[in-house]
């Protein structure tokens, strides 16, 4: 056994390539085997085994800068750099992160959760090393999917312009999360498809130098025939045209001439773009015939790559994506839009039900906010269906092409709040504070599945501007579905529980830890009362009052950034309106990057659960008999 042998990418070096070949099916069998147990990013890691060979072999990390696009694929990565003993740790609680971690390895130089940083990433190194008159090389490995994003573009733009010495391996497996789409997927598959593309340009070389008395005379008539020539017969124009030289296609599952190929690249002076061409799952059946189910993937059976999930309640996801094709044919007009999530966002069975009402741009969240509000504009019924941590990257658009328009997009928010292993880099906690300040914007979260329905329903009845609801990545609480769906009153809350002293202000899954919160105390006699705040924008104005008239000391309990969400607009609410004596405490996330786990042990973390509520509670009731005693004494 070679790989229990190598804890440092230096020992890689003293190994034959028939070794490495061998190395490499050493560590997809222990990738398949540890993936069976933590669950993880399996197909797409599978299919870089000899790609991250190649580039440790060739290479000296860290001191040469290896950027991995995302992290999806940086697993063999963290094998090779003395990581393999921690690998039963991969994903869980204060173990190794599922994406490409600073804080972890030297070796790890650039971390990312979202895609298409890497080339940004890249052109910054260079400058710097060039600025400091180092001699290491940057090399960005980026996936075919990630380089739809905008960003990518951008950064390929100013490479070419800049001429600065860097590689580009574009690692194309013709997936992402889903079948990737778009223009760039379709030229990627012109190239992929021409295998006679080497021989052809060898040949065109080849010819050029034949030509009697080519000398320095005619030297810019035959560059300019080459040009003309590599038009008709390179499929790589693209990035040739782009300052790149493009070599490839090259078989990632072929060391040798992986090898050969960076070897190669090391002597061109500019940038230089490798396309190599992976099988994503490579090696095990299961990933390699089903890429969607491969990509990230809960524990599963080795022997069918069937994933080992307990039978429970049905996913909000899923909920979501039935009530949506509902719907659909009750509104001709409902039209979803998804950047590459439509298995995650639970899509796929709207878009068999209704094709030409489905849009997946691809890796491309900004285009599709704005899409999304001109279709609105045009009279459609968009539903921009995106993870909370992905429509960050669309703030912009959000902010100036629909809530400035006023446009009546509506945005399905999924995983929001926690979601556990992916971690940091995908915590949905932050949408409320980046969104509810927006002029036009309208904020919902349901307590439970059923009421999520209702609020799908609210968004396609609401006609004044852009509505939004947010839900979790977690199983239903497991209530009866409403056959019949209804319209809920724009900001109404509902008191789920009578109280009298005391009563906490939840929405989404905190309603649950407030209800076990709640029996907790009612056993020590004190009688909280449950409010669903629902609505996050607006809020329910005349509940708030009620409760400030009645003396009620609150708490605002949610699964969210505690600076700038709910519970800084209940205290907003009370600044505006002069009621400076109003108890209220605030328990959401604090003001950290929560890591991966479980979602249990993330709100142990961050102290929202129901002791540390009900710790709260009778904190603020010895608070408020200190503060009666000391009154009646003076």
């Amino acid at each position: 056994m070679l790989l229990p042998q190598i804890n440092d990418p230096k020992q890689l070096k003293t190994l034959s390539v028939p070794e490495l070949a061998t190395l490499a099916e050493e560590i997809r069998r222990f990738l398949i085997e540890k993936l069976t147990v933590t669950g993880g990013h399996l197909g797409s890691n599978l299919g870089v085994v000899e790609l991250t060979l190649a580039l440790h072999y060739c290479y000296n990390s860290p001191k040469d800068k290896m950027i991995y696009d995302v992290g999806h694929q940086a697993y063999v990565h963290k094998i090779l750099t003395g990581r393999q003993e921690r690998f039963d740790t991969l994903r869980k609680y204060q173990g190794l992160c599922g994406f490409v971690k600073r804080s972890e390895s030297e070796h790890d130089v650039w971390e990312a959760g979202h895609s298409s940083t890497s080339l940004s990433a890249a052109m910054g190194m260079a400058v710097a090393r060039d600025l400091k008159g180092g001699d290491n090389k940057v090399i960005a490995v980026i996936g075919d999917g990630a380089l739809t994003g905008g960003m990518a573009f951008e950064a390929l733009n100013h490479i070419g312009h800049e001429k600065r010495k860097l590689m580009v391996i574009l690692n194309d497996n013709e997936m992402s999360i889903a079948p990737n789409v778009g223009a760039m997927h379709n030229y990627l598959s012109k190239i992929r498809s021409d295998r006679h593309y080497l021989r052809a340009k060898d040949e065109v070389e080849g010819l050029l130098k034949k030509i009697p008395a080519i000398g320095d005379r005619l030297a810019k008539t035959a560059e300019r025939m080459k040009d003309s020539l590599k038009y008709m017969m390179v499929p790589g124009v693209l990035f040739e045209e782009l300052g790149f030289t493009y070599l490839g296609p090259v078989d990632g599952h072929d060391l040798e001439k992986m090898i050969d190929t960076f070897h190669q690249a090391d002597n061109v002076a500019g940038p230089v773009l490798v396309h190599v061409l992976t099988t994503k799952g490579k090696g095990y059946k299961p990933a390699e015939t089903d890429f969607y189910k491969s990509h990230a993937i809960s524990p599963y059976k080795i022997e069918s790559g069937q994933a080992l999930k307990a039978v429970g309640n049905p996913m909000y996801t899923e909920v979501f994506g039935q009530t949506l094709i509902e719907l659909g044919h009750e509104d001709k007009r409902l039209i979803a839009v998804t950047p590459a999530m439509p298995g995650g966002s639970g899509l796929f069975p709207f878009a068999k039900e209704f094709p030409d009402r489905m849009i997946d741009v691809g890796i491309a969240e900004q285009h599709a906010a704005t899409l999304c509000a001109a279709l609105a504009m045009e009279g459609m019924k968009p539903v921009f269906a995106v993870y909370s941590t992905f429509m960050q990257r669309a703030y912009d658009q959000i902010v100036h092409d629909i809530c400035r328009h006023n446009a009546n997009v509506m945005f399905a928010i999924d995983r929001a709040g926690f979601v556990g292993a992916d971690g940091e880099t995908h915590q949905g906690v932050y949408d409320i504070a980046f969104m509810r300040h927006i002029p036009n914007m309208v904020m919902m979260m349901p307590k439970d599945e059923n009421e999520l329905r209702h609020m799908m329903k609210t968004a396609l009845e609401y006609n004044d501007g852009p509505i939004a609801y947010r839900y979790p990545r977690i199983s239903g609480t497991g209530v009866k579905l409403d056959t019949e769906l209804r319209t809920l009153p724009i900001g109404s809350w509902e008191r789920l529980r009578p109280g009298d002293e005391f009563a906490v202000l939840a929405c989404g899954p905190m309603i649950q830890v407030a209800e076990e919160a709640a029996d907790s105390l009612k056993r020590e006699g004190i009688q909280l009362s449950v409010v669903n705040a629902r609505f996050l924008k607006p809020l329910d104005h005349s509940m708030l009052l009620e409760l400030a008239r009645a003396g009620t000391g609150m708490v605002v309990l949610e699964e969210a950034s505690q600076a700038g969400s709910l519970g800084s607009a209940v205290l907003e609410f009370f600044a505006e309106h002069e009621l400076y004596d109003t108890r209220v405490h605030l328990m959401g996330v604090p003001d950290i990057f929560v890591e991966h786990g479980s979602i249990k042990e993330q709100r142990l973390e961050t102290g929202l659960t129901a002791q540390a509520l009900c710790e709260r509670i009778k904190s603020m009731k010895a608070l408020s008999a200190f503060s009666y005693k000391t009154t009646s004494s003076s």
